[in-house]
């Protein structure tokens, strides 16, 4: 196993995982194929980030824009991650994962919220990795119905203009009580955020790989691991300058 320095690990990763499509397409295959294959890269994707040492791990499985697509592909979309959390979540629970899930619930209809609300509830008490489920998510939607939020407590007089800082709007959005995402990753060669913790990655390392997301493996993770390392963190601040022996 490959080792880490602790000092270099990330605490907070967050992927979007692109390329299912594009992946299925270079093969022939149908889209749902590549879809499937991509669900296998998120169970080594969550073992790899264990092994490391990585505390968060954010997963953009299904954006608030996602439900534009053909409604065959939604439908299968859905299947899968039904079939993911019915087929996995005991393993996860055994592993001491913790599953959290975050997007808009209020217009989620069917039987698939029910299901991560479930994830949720198993393992809460898990005290290992945190694996945070993106569904049904957008950050616009997400700031959107913050702000909705904290407008309301003000016009109710339970909080002040001035009282509306940073560290209010971080404990308001989905995310509440999660660090920042030291690093975020996005695979098949897109470069773009694409709706994707706006307010969270404000100083996140991004990294964009060419590589589809099926084709993600623990050898790819590794090396994303080793880029970050290399990674300086000044988080809008300067460098302070070695002195020079004798100086």
């Amino acid at each position: 196993m490959q080792e880490f320095n602790p000092a270099n690990v990330p605490a907070h990763v967050a992927i979007i995982m692109d390329g299912n499509g594009r992946w299925a397409n270079a093969r022939g295959l149908p889209r749902t194929m590549g879809h499937r294959k991509g669900v296998e890269a998120v169970r080594g994707a969550v073992r790899t980030a264990a092994e490391i040492g990585i505390r968060y791990l954010t997963l953009f499985a299904f954006s608030s824009e996602n439900w534009n697509r053909p409604e065959n592909e939604v439908s299968d979309l859905m299947g899968l991650l039904k079939a993911f959390i019915r087929r996995d979540l005991a393993d996860l629970h055994r592993e001491n994962v913790r599953i959290r899930v975050i997007g808009d619930r209020s217009n989620s209809s069917g039987d698939i919220l029910p299901l991560l609300i479930e994830a949720e509830e198993t393992t809460v008490a898990n005290t290992g990795i945190t694996v945070v489920i993106a569904f049904n998510y957008g950050a616009r939607d997400e700031l959107a119905r913050a702000m909705r939020r904290l407008a309301g407590d003000v016009a109710a007089g339970r909080l002040r203009p001035e009282e509306i800082t940073a560290e209010r709007i971080s404990s308001t959005i989905d995310t509440a009580g999660i660090p920042d995402p030291d690093l975020i990753i996005r695979t098949s060669g897109e470069e773009r955020l694409s709706n994707f913790l706006l307010w969270q990655g404000a100083y996140s390392e991004l990294l964009f790989i060419p590589d589809l997301w099926p084709d993600f493996t623990r050898e790819t993770f590794f090396a994303a691991i080793e880029q970050y390392a290399c990674r300086e963190r000044r988080f809008g601040g300067l460098t302070q300058p070695t002195l020079a022996v004798g100086s």
